[in-house]
């Protein structure tokens, strides 16, 4: 597993493109022209966004989901079965369903607001910089919310039962007891999943790849898809490369939270 990270580093150090495959050792100036480039910074600002939005929209949505299956209600099992149906999904086939869905001339999106008046042309959602990322957004929360859903759900069987009835009986509404009661019970469950989808949405590819490839005007390139761009289309590879560690770098700061959180857990 460190090999692999040793070599990215010292991939970093050295200079190399298509027309000079050649690597040539240029040390840190990689890092310090990456950091003086627009390019990095645009990267940055939409990595915070994209990981930010889906990230809190996931939690939220599976949450309030979780909640809904959690009643008692005629066709659970089967609801709960529909509910996991987009995060089995794999992410190129669901990124493929949401590209034609966005599509501008036969695309159901636009048709469905056409034709409740909301609009009244056809936006190309994918090719403008002002929607690209909320597009993108959706559709990851989308596929995403159900594994939440599964964790909130699970964390819920675990709430005492005794205190939601001495609530109710003190005349806690539904939402107090919630607030009051059920999320303190699962604050825990709540940090853990928080730190793990913020680790995974970080890490996301396929879907930003399939239905933007980091488009419009680089407005929706994160990490992974400005290093495989970098890497495999440009074959700057120690650029790709310095990416890499600065991706690292990030992703070791949650995972120490999540590491830490999980071991307090156990004890």
């Amino acid at each position: 597993m460190y090999y692999p990270m040793f070599r990215t580093f010292q991939e970093s150090q050295f200079s190399s493109s298509f027309l000079s495959p050649t690597p040539r050792f240029i040390g840190f100036e990689t890092y310090a022209d990456m950091f003086g480039d627009d390019t990095f910074w645009q990267v940055v600002r939409t990595a915070l966004i994209w990981t930010f939005a889906v990230v809190a929209l996931q939690n939220i949505i599976g949450m309030a989901v979780a909640v809904l299956l959690n009643q008692r209600l005629p066709g659970q099992g089967i609801m709960r079965s529909i509910v996991l149906l987009p995060w089995v999904l794999p992410g190129v086939v669901s990124a493929i369903l949401w590209r034609f869905m966005y599509d501008p001339q036969l695309g159901l999106i636009n048709s469905i607001l056409i034709g409740l008046g909301i609009s009244s042309e056809r936006t190309p959602w994918l090719a403008q910089t002002q929607t690209a990322m909320i597009a993108l957004i959706i559709t990851a929360v989308w596929k995403g919310f159900p594994f939440s859903t599964v964790i909130y759900l699970a964390g819920l069987q675990g709430v005492d039962k005794e205190q939601l009835e001495a609530a109710e009986i003190d005349g806690g509404n539904a939402v107090q007891r919630f607030f009051y009661v059920t999320l303190p019970s699962m604050s825990g469950i709540v940090r853990l999943n928080l730190l793990l989808t913020t680790i995974f949405t970080f890490n996301y590819f396929d879907i930003v790849w399939v239905m933007t490839r980091g488009g419009p005007l680089n407005s929706t390139h994160i990490f992974p898809t400005i290093i495989y761009d970098l890497g495999f289309g440009e074959f700057k590879f120690g650029e790709a490369a310095a990416y890499g560690v600065v991706a690292v770098a990030v992703l070791s700061i949650f995972l120490i939270f999540y590491l830490r959180e999980l071991r307090q857990r156990v004890k």
